[in-house]
């Protein structure tokens, strides 16, 4: 996508505040007017006052003078308010698209892009279109017609002498241009190490804690030094380059100005041309050239923000879940069984599969344990029941209808997820569980923290329900963070039900209450469990054992056991301390 096109892209979202976009218009064009107004008043002040001694005009032009600066500052008012309301306007609209784009993404999409790279794009990328937005659009309307008028100007006291002025233009376009395609390179490479900065510096604050502990504060300090060096050295380009374009523009203008005033000079002294109507012609050059010199300095602005519109705009084409979702049928219940016919799933850019040939019925209301080793595929397969991920081969079926053709919100809406890497908000303990559920009640928050025996350690906390838990739920132990997850995933009561490691986080007395809870919520439910620690999924319906992607073992606790194949042999390092078999 060319320049331009990325240019007229951006310009639709001014449609909606068009009405405001075409009087700031107008208001530029009156500032240009009065502007080139200046400049001819430049020819009667000289030769009527000064050389004719025109007392009328001594009385009549500096009012004329007052009255066009008055003219002036309002429009001048009228174009930066409504040039700031819409640019501003317009990046909010942009910025909202982009999260709301974000959240419509693969799951697979997030894997393969840092959260700090994804903050940086609707940060510090609108930010720069933000600020052409409203600040760097103005000048180019403005700045332009300014230009334009002192071009009249010019060419009305002398069309000779403007002609050899204008000699100047085609150099300064040139350089213009030049300097534009270098800043556009710089301002991209600058907007990906702006992106790559904040992923490091994101994972060095969610890690602080750690950072701490291994004393590593020095390293990781080098570590962001490093990103922030990269940003400073492509800055420093940047203002290099721009500080050449910049000084080329001044000489290519002095180079004009002195030629004007020789042939100018001449003229006068020819009497060809009154002093007067030179001095309006030279006042209207220099006019002229504050605009373009003006514009050459919004040059590194508009390639910079043209840079970061190109990496917005790559984001809002990307194809959502929901445009490549063909599922219309909306998901009442699970009533029959889950099956997965001869699934695999490999990765992108993998070469091993994750999933290998899955073939496996779970019926309504059991409780299906998945256990292995890590990185057996425990996760990666109860993903594929939300559309985290598509299999690359087979198919799932939902009460004998492939799962891709239900409707995706509705199926998600079924799913309860208590994950073992727990994501609270920073926000209170009410709205963490009300998450679940659109629309939940304050009584229906305090019955699932009962359910999830949540409710009595929420009431000792400053606030109870209403206390803020800090980032990812920094404020709470490990256990109290479970167990307000678990609480969420109660107050969702989803047919099905998925819990990733839900009781790692907790110390025996915790676990026993939890295992409690869970075993009232897992009442009349399809439950997958994914457990490490064994001994939380012995009265599983079934255990389902995964190695390296595919299913080797299925049965029961004690079938397993008498079997003495991988089960057996995980049982055995976690109850009877073997290191090796």
């Amino acid at each position: 996508m060319s320049g331009l096109e990325r240019f007229t892209r951006l310009m639709r979202y001014v449609r909606p505040y068009r009405t405001r976009f075409v009087s700031a218009f107008v208001c530029s064009g009156f500032v240009a007017i009065l502007t080139g107004v200046y400049a001819w008043l430049a020819r009667p002040v000289l030769d009527g006052i000064f050389i004719e001694k025109n007392e009328r005009l001594l009385l009549v032009l500096p009012l004329v003078i007052l009255g066009v600066a008055t003219l002036k500052a309002v429009f001048s008012y009228g174009v930066g308010y409504l040039m700031a309301y819409v640019g501003n306007r317009v990046v909010a609209d942009i910025r909202q698209e982009l999260f709301q784009r974000l959240m419509r993404l693969s799951v697979g999409f997030h894997d393969a892009n840092t959260s700090g790279r994804l903050v940086s794009r609707v940060v510090n990328d609108v930010g720069v279109m933000a600020n052409a937005a409203s600040s760097v659009v103005k000048d180019i309307f403005q700045n332009g017609l300014t230009f334009v008028a002192m071009i009249g100007v010019i060419i009305y006291q002398n069309w000779k002498l403007a002609g050899l002025s204008l000699i100047v233009i085609p150099l300064s376009g040139l350089t213009m241009v030049r300097v534009g395609q270098r800043l556009k390179r710089l301002a991209t490479s600058t907007q990906e190490q702006l992106g790559d900065m904040s992923s490091t510096l994101q994972e060095i604050f969610s890690g602080i804690r750690m950072v701490k502990a291994f004393g590593r504060e020095d390293a990781e300090a080098e570590r962001f030094g490093e990103r922030n060096r990269k940003v400073l050295s492509t800055t420093l380009k940047s203002n290099q380059v721009w500080s050449i374009g910049h000084s080329q523009m001044e000489v290519i203008g002095v180079i004009g100005v002195a030629t004007i005033i020789w042939y100018g000079g001449y003229l006068v002294i020819q009497e060809m041309m009154t002093p007067g109507a030179f001095f309006s012609f030279m006042a209207a050059m220099f006019m002229a050239y504050t605009p373009i010199r003006k514009l050459s300095g919004s040059n590194n602005l508009i390639q910079q923000a043209l840079a970061a519109a190109e990496r917005v705009f790559d984001v809002l084409d990307l194809n959502t879940e929901q445009s490549q979702d063909h599922g219309t049928t909306p998901l009442m219940g699970i009533n029959q069984a889950i099956e997965f016919q001869g699934v695999s799933l490999r990765y992108e850019n993998h070469t091993v599969p994750a999933l290998t040939e899955i073939d496996l019925l779970i019926r309504p209301g059991e409780v299906i344990a998945l256990v292995g080793s890590s990185g057996s595929g425990k996760t990666t397969l109860v993903s594929l029941l939300p559309r985290f991920y598509e299999p690359t081969a087979g198919r799932i079926l939902v009460d004998g209808v492939p799962l891709a053709s239900y409707d995706l919100r509705s199926l998600r809406a079924h799913i309860g997820i208590v994950s073992q890497e727990i994501f609270l908000f920073d926000d209170s303990v009410q709205h963490n569980i009300a998450f679940g559920r659109s629309g939940a009640s304050p009584a229906d928050v305090e019955q699932a923290a009962k359910l999830a025996y949540a409710h009595d350690f929420i009431l000792r906390l400053p606030e109870g329900y209403d206390t803020v838990i800090g980032e990812r739920g920094v404020k709470l132990s490990g256990g109290e963070r479970q167990r307000v997850a678990i609480a969420r995933a109660i107050l969702r009561d989803p047919p099905l039900l998925i819990l990733d490691e839900a009781t790692s986080a907790l110390d025996t007395e915790s676990e026993r209450i939890v295992q409690l809870a869970l075993a009232n919520l897992m009442k009349n439910r399809t439950t997958l469990v994914i457990a490490h620690r064994l001994s939380t999924i012995q009265n599983a319906d079934r255990i389902i054992v995964l190695d390296r992607g595919a299913i080797v073992e299925v049965g029961s606790h004690e079938e397993l056991l008498r079997q003495g194949g991988n089960y057996h042999k995980l049982h055995a390092m976690q109850f009877q301390d073997v290191t090796s078999v």
